[in-house]
């Protein structure tokens, strides 16, 4: 096979090879710590601590395939492949741009432990293109952003930071958790280090924690590093769990991306909603972006509903099909509120002038059928 698969192989088989006759169909858990090492051998020791557990590697090798990468690595959750894909390419002195738009607890992280290390940070309004430019310093290293933004579906665009990046001789690190490697794969747009919250899309049954690194087979050499020092491997049954959830992405991501195509266009018409936030409407403000670099915009919207926190309240309480809880991207549609989960940290005011307002809904598209999901938002309403 010369041409590269597509995402449905490669999420289901990687790189295609042909495996061993009576090998198994499934890669088998290995739920062992450590493994035989030959007497006197100068090789490296299995020991899952090291990543370098079969189930470790066979989902990085997965992984990598689907992002287009030369390597990957998988680690204990989403923050922790954060913090270490920052701290492979940052050092004590260094200075970091980074997006404005960015997951609440991702700003913590920069302001309170990148900083502490000596790391300083500049933060940019992704919309003000020129302020890219504007931030880079002598001591510049590095530039992050969120693809696809929480919890405004916001799109950045990937390609026009990377030339500045490429200009400057800067490190792209880019989350990509909101659209998976399914709708949008920032190494093909010009990034370096694409990081994912693994619990998301690339597991899809909400009962994993996991995040997962991609990129050079160098940055992923130094995050392997540092995750063996710091600690935060993925058990072997994690790993697994992923891998399963993955054989489905490509299928579960497209599901979710109709779902939320149907409710966003729905909820458009209804008064109760002060604004629907959906890259795939024509209304959205990033809708010519997102159609020029995604392959589909996302199973998750952004609802606005009038009457605040009380409304919010009064409305999750009568939903049925839709569950209320954190998190994002199972197969089960899930629905939270900015003001209590990711941007609980600001007061009222400063969510507001961020475009999250009480009664802010951030709604997770689930795989149920899409008019089951809209008649319990119907029913709520």
């Amino acid at each position: 096979m010369t041409a590269r698969p597509g995402q449905s192989t490669l999420a289901i088989h990687g790189l295609p090879h042909r495996g061993a006759d009576g090998s198994p169909a499934v890669t088998p858990i290995y739920q062992s710590s450590t493994f035989r090492n030959p007497v006197g051998s100068l090789a490296e020791v299995g020991y899952t601590r090291y990543g370098n557990n079969p189930n470790q590697i066979e989902v990085a090798r997965r992984y990598a395939a689907l992002e287009g990468a030369e390597a990957a690595i998988f680690v204990a959750s989403g923050m922790a492949a954060t913090a270490l894909a920052h701290l492979a390419v940052l050092r004590p002195g260094d200075h970091l741009i980074s997006s404005r738009w960015i997951y609440g607890g991702t700003r913590t992280l920069f302001d309170t432990e990148l900083t502490r290390i000596g790391i300083d940070i500049t933060y940019v309004d992704p919309a003000k293109h020129r302020d890219w430019r504007k931030a880079v310093r002598s001591t510049t290293r590095a530039i992050f952003l969120e693809a696809l933004t929480n919890p405004l579906m916001r799109v950045v665009d990937v390609p026009a930071v990377a030339k500045v990046t490429k200009d400057k001789g800067l490190a792209l690190l880019v989350d990509a958790t909101f659209a998976s490697p399914v709708n949008f794969r920032p190494l093909e747009h010009g990034a370096d280090v694409v990081i994912t919250s693994a619990t998301k899309y690339l597991n899809g049954h909400s009962d994993v924690i996991a995040g997962a690194v991609a990129g050079t087979a160098s940055v992923i050499d130094e995050v392997t590093r540092l995750m063996r020092l710091w600690g935060p491997s993925i058990d072997p049954h994690a790993a697994w769990l992923t891998e399963r959830g993955m054989k489905t992405l490509a299928l579960r991501v497209a599901r979710a991306n109709a779902n939320a195509q149907a409710v966003a266009e729905w909820a458009s018409t209804r008064p109760e909603f002060e604004a629907v936030h959906y890259p795939g409407l024509a209304s959205h403000p990033d809708h010519a972006l997102a159609a020029k670099l995604f392959d589909g915009y996302s199973g998750m919207v952004g609802l606005v509903l009038k009457g605040g926190a009380a409304a919010a309240a009064r409305f999750c309480g009568h939903l049925k099909v839709i569950t209320h809880a954190p998190s994002l991207a199972g197969v089960e549609s899930l629905i939270s509120e900015p003001r209590l989960t990711s941007h609980k940290a600001l007061p009222p005011e400063e969510r507001a002038a961020l475009g999250i307002p009480d009664g802010f809904l951030r709604l997770s598209c689930g795989c149920e059928d899409a008019a089951d999901i809209i008649q319990d938002l119907a029913g709520a309403l």
